[in-house]
């Protein structure tokens, strides 16, 4: 059967295959965290709201490797509101739960009036050049994505400004919503911006964080990112995620660096 154009074919009651198109810079056996996280936002939305609400916050606990097997996705109510609910969703293998996500869903209002302190639109993909990643980083959801760098090349040291968007969908069959395109690739911040030899050192992100401050519009989704190391082995990514009309959520990813 030919590789579907998504990262996970759907089984039915929760479960999915992932395709090749998830597998990560660092090993083809583990899944790149952008797809995942995003299948765990898809889970989050279909817990059903009974007002207009947005998933305002959203951090995803890695607690393994995914691997390129079948997995289950659950979601639940864990705390129900009028304006606030605490929502919590799992991506298990088999009987080995590999991420757990929580995310606050908050009741939406007109607030157009005072909106401020955003960070300025980045430079537009179309101005942009083709990205390039480091030679010895793995193709499958790199490829699986279009790159468009802005400043700060990917294949180069430093803070860097790239836009993303998908080549594939997110589940065979459907169109992904605006924040499952956010999440495909907020979690790319991290490599985005890395500033070490990848021969030499680890700079893992242990959870993902985002802060929303409203869905993104379009396929395009912008990174402008940025890692911080500490003395004692701990560094932040941080992000600024856009799309074409400004910046709609703020990333960060906690990190474990140490030498290879």
């Amino acid at each position: 059967m030919p590789e579907p154009a998504s990262f996970f074919r759907p089984l039915g009651d929760g479960r999915y295959l992932p395709t090749a198109h998830t597998s990560g810079p660092w090993s083809p056996d583990a899944q790149h965290f952008g797809p995942p996280s995003a299948l765990l936002v898809r889970e989050l939305e279909d817990v059903p709201a009974e007002r207009e609400s947005l998933l305002a916050r959203v951090t995803v606990e890695i607690l393994g490797p995914a691997p390129l097997r079948e997995l289950a996705v659950r979601a639940r109510m864990e705390r129900p509101g009028r304006s606030v609910e605490l929502l919590a969703a799992e991506l298990v293998d088999g009987e080995r739960v590999v991420a757990r996500a929580s995310a606050w869903r908050l009741a939406t209002s007109d607030s157009s009036a005072v909106v401020a302190n955003l960070a300025p639109p980045m430079p537009p993909p179309g101005d942009a050049k083709e990205a390039r990643w480091p030679e010895s980083w793995h193709g499958g959801y790199l490829e699986a994505m279009e790159w468009r760098s802005v400043s700060g090349d990917l294949d180069q040291p430093g803070p860097a400004r790239v836009w993303a968007r998908q080549r594939v969908s997110l589940v065979d069959g459907e169109q992904p919503s605006p924040l499952q395109r956010l999440f495909t690739v907020a979690d790319s911040g991290n490599g985005a911006s890395n500033f070490l030899d990848p021969s030499q050192w680890w700079f893992i992100n242990s959870e993902l964080t985002v802060h929303v401050l409203r869905p993104p519009s379009g396929e395009w989704i912008g990174l402008d990112a940025a890692t911080k190391v500490g003395p004692h082995g701990v560094g932040t990514a941080t992000s600024a995620l856009h799309d074409l009309d400004g910046q709609v959520a703020t990333g960060a990813q906690a990190l474990l660096v140490r030498p290879r």
